[in-house]
């Protein structure tokens, strides 16, 4: 098991990115959350086999068609048993 979160930077909010996200964690199986921050990024939570989790990083470095990622930045985070996702 593996937990990563990861900061995501550019045009993401108001693009279905957290519903697009929830959508990819359960189809790879990812644990953990999605939530737009007052900032302007999206902030996301993922915990799952390494692969899977390396999986949604990878997503979110394009992120849902209507969105501009201009930069994520990950730290790595000792998992917590997360149990399903929620965009928030």
């Amino acid at each position: 098991m593996t937990r990563r979160r990861v900061i995501v930077r550019g045009h993401v909010q108001g693009v279905f990115f957290r519903a697009s996200c929830a959508q990819e964690a359960a189809r790879h199986d990812v644990a953990g959350w999605v939530s737009n921050r007052p900032d302007g990024t999206v902030e996301a939570l993922f915990e799952g086999e390494r692969d899977s989790v390396e999986a949604m990083v990878a997503w979110c470095r394009v992120g849902p068609p209507a969105a501009v990622v201009d930069g994520v930045d990950v730290t790595e985070e000792r998992p917590q048993g997360e149990q399903g996702f929620e965009a928030r």
